[in-house]
């Protein structure tokens, strides 16, 4: 079993309150969950209004499929959702 998981930590611009910040959030997450079925979270940064950490993972029998199913999921996330990446990391482990 390969578990494949990716963190990004992105800037939201003209954010002026923590409702607008959970707002894009919750759409990333949805995006995530039902485009590529992955499960995800805001794992970190939820006290800041400008920034945030969202945390993703992938169950596969194939580490390159698990890691281009994440690698889709960024280039998603950079084309469609109006934010700044500041950092992206995708990583896998066999269990």
């Amino acid at each position: 079993m390969i578990v494949s998981m990716i963190q990004i930590i992105f800037e939201i611009p003209e954010v002026d309150t923590i409702k607008e910040k959970r707002r894009i959030i919750r759409s990333v997450k949805d995006k995530l969950q039902r485009r590529f079925h992955l499960s995800a979270a805001e794992v970190d940064l939820q006290d800041s209004l400008g920034f945030a950490q969202i945390g993703g993972a992938l169950v596969s029998n194939s580490r390159s499929f698990g890691e281009s199913v994440l690698q889709k999921a960024f280039e998603m996330i950079e084309n469609e959702v109006p934010v700044r990446i500041q950092d992206m990391s995708i990583h896998s482990e066999e269990f």
